[in-house]
């Protein structure tokens, strides 16, 4: 199956080359090509949840979950397929139980980061535990990013913590912008179980976000490992370290 950005016009040219190129080519029918950027990828993983394998093809800005083919390569791509010319990388997910400002409960998953973040122009005051252990009894912020050593790469790299290889299996933690106390980042097992409540939700109110979606007023979140690992596809050669430092370490 070939799944292309909608609104991103350099995936909508790939896919028209593509897709003749693939007449008549046996692939594995678990298999999802997705053309686009990070983003699309992680919101076409969202759509087909964890059984399929996901390749990603990069027309996107940075890439960092996909792989890059140039255009004048695409017919040594489609003989790669057909060889199945590539390697698994399971990455784990987050899951996420939440409770409203009114009470209701939600639930949701995340491949690369949950955060509680404010929703006003008013900072957050977070209370935040791990493992039942309280972490902080009040940290005055922008809100708290939980991500997975994927997500590490984006939002909790450019709030302050490490920027972590791939393969790791582990949970960060990375307060957003604190001002009281100055909550240093945190690197858990990716067992781990983080609990984030809004101390003043409806004065304060907070908002949670999972992998790009919105889920406005939100009170409390619980996050632990969501026991759904998620396969990635990368064409044989592919080193993630060189992808790591070339995209994300001096870019």
């Amino acid at each position: 199956m070939l799944r292309a950005d909608p609104r991103n016009d350099r995936a909508q040219a790939l896919a028209e080359r593509l897709t003749p190129l693939l007449t008549g080519v046996a692939l594995p029918p678990d298999l999802q090509l997705v053309l686009g950027g990070d983003g699309f990828l992680l919101a076409s993983i969202r759509a087909g949840g964890p059984e399929p394998l996901y390749m990603g093809l990069n027309a996107g800005r940075v890439g960092f979950m996909l792989n890059d083919v140039p255009p004048a390569e695409l017919e040594g791509l489609v003989e790669r397929l057909a060889t199945s010319a590539w390697s698994e990388l399971r990455v784990p997910r987050l899951q996420v139980q939440a409770q409203t400002v009114d009470g209701n409960p939600l639930t949701d998953v995340a491949l690369n980061d949950v955060y509680l973040e404010r929703s006003t122009g008013q900072t957050a005051q977070l209370r935040v535990q791990v493992d039942g252990v309280q972490v902080v009894e009040r940290v005055v912020c922008d809100g708290l990013i939980i991500s997975t050593a994927l997500g590490s790469t984006a939002y909790a790299f450019s709030a302050g913590n490490a920027a972590c290889h791939p393969r790791l299996r582990l949970m960060q933690l990375t307060a957003i912008c604190p001002h009281a106390p100055k909550m240093a980042p945190l690197n858990l097992p990716h067992e781990a179980t983080v609990t984030v409540e809004s101390l003043f939700p409806a004065r304060r109110p907070t908002r949670l976000v999972c992998d790009g979606f919105d889920h406005p007023d939100v009170a409390r979140i619980q996050v632990s490992d969501a026991a759904s690992d998620v396969r990635l596809a990368f064409l044989d050669g592919h080193d993630l370290t060189a992808t790591l430092v070339r995209k994300i370490l001096l870019p």
